[in-house]
């Protein structure tokens, strides 16, 4: 990492890691005070997952004050 790191694309591609997942996962684990999955099994634990982005986005925008829009 360290060698990755001294080079300027690796600084680039680091240096957007806080523009892409990384604050999302913070403040999951966070504010919201999620961190174990306590249910078995991939399809269980992706859709808990999908119920805590859903949750997660649906205040964003309640917090702009925009309406969700239901497919």
């Amino acid at each position: 990492m360290a060698r990755k790191l001294r080079t300027v694309k690796g600084q680039r591609t680091y240096g957007e890691r806080k523009e892409i997942s990384d604050p999302v996962s913070g403040q999951i684990n966070q504010v919201r005070w999620f961190r174990q999955f306590l249910l078995g099994g991939v399809d269980k634990v992706c859709g808990k997952w999908d119920l805590i982005c859903l949750g997660h986005n649906v205040l964003k925008l309640f917090r702009r004050g925009r309406r969700p829009v239901m497919a």
